[in-house]
């Protein structure tokens, strides 16, 4: 185990091993989000092992079971995951996976989609390359924190300039491109300089990969920390890879607890979220 701790204060805890021994050691109803990619079904053989699309109901729920003990009943999960293809047609097991969740409790609360912005182009002989991923939300009841101002963006220029470009006498109405006879009530963009955003990120893929197999990039874990989260709250990776997610919990001042199997990994991490500026700029000490 490695611990970092900042002002006296335990901010980050890296664990080395299984997330399914270590989760038990963690007290119940202690944590505030939990953000995770865990391996894929198929993929990552040579550093996790692989797990059949057939087992990874099985091989997961042990695991959700300790993570819906961990959170807190305000808390939020988020899963990044994502299908495959086998035999020419997609498996079902995210979708096995979600069904078995909610019979183990957990909310299906709702369904963010990951669009890689840069995701590179190809095709199959009957498809085309994915260019998004699964982020599930989850959680113990219906009530949790939410910070939705926290995740605010500026509005889209076409709209900002329809709204502007309205008179007194037009109606504040932008109806369908379509024609369905559906619109929207655009009047109060014309002074706004936020909006909320859609349940669709558009974010870049990582364009390295910290000596690890599969990074996600940062925006991912950062956006959905600040839409959960305040600051000091803690947040939990089991899957902790390269500490992506504790280089988000460092920059946005949030306790991070992860879980990391590869040991080299265990190091990577650390190191990457040594080399993080904290919001105070407060300096990290060593290892211990």
């Amino acid at each position: 185990m490695r611990i970092q701790k900042t002002q006296g204060v335990e901010q980050t805890t890296l664990l080395e091993g299984d997330c399914l021994t270590l989760l038990p050691k963690l007290p119940s109803d202690s944590i505030d989000l939990i953000c995770t990619s865990p391996p894929y079904a198929d993929c990552r053989k040579k550093t996790y092992g692989g797990i059949v699309p057939d087992d990874y109901v099985e091989w997961f729920l042990p695991i959700s079971q300790e993570l819906y003990r961990v959170l807190k009943p305000t808390g939020t999960f988020i899963l990044n995951i994502k299908e495959k293809v086998v035999a020419g047609e997609r498996s079902t097991y995210v979708i096995n996976l979600i069904l078995a969740l909610r019979r183990q409790g957990w909310l299906w609360t709702e369904g963010y989609i990951w669009h890689k912005k840069n995701s590179f182009p190809g095709k199959w002989p009957n498809r085309f390359r994915d260019a998004w991923e699964h982020l599930l939300q989850f959680n113990k009841n219906r009530k949790f924190k939410m910070y939705q101002d926290a995740v605010m963006v500026p509005p889209k220029e076409s709209t900002v300039h329809r709204a502007k470009s309205l008179r007194d006498y037009e109606d504040f109405r932008q109806e369908s491109a379509t024609g369905s006879g559906f619109g929207r009530n655009i009047s109060k963009s014309v002074s706004r300089e936020l909006v909320y955003p859609t349940n669709v990120l558009h974010l870049a893929t990582e364009c390295s990969n910290r000596n690890h197999s599969a990074t996600f990039p940062e925006s991912i874990p950062e956006w959905f920390i600040k839409l959960f989260t305040v600051e000091n709250d803690t947040v939990l990776d089991p899957f902790a890879g390269a500490g992506t997610t504790g280089v988000a919990c460092r920059r946005l001042g949030r306790r991070f607890i992860g879980m990391e199997i590869v040991p080299e990994y265990v190091k990577i991490a650390m190191d990457r979220i040594n080399a993080t500026p904290a919001p105070a700029e407060v300096p990290l000490s060593s290892p211990v």
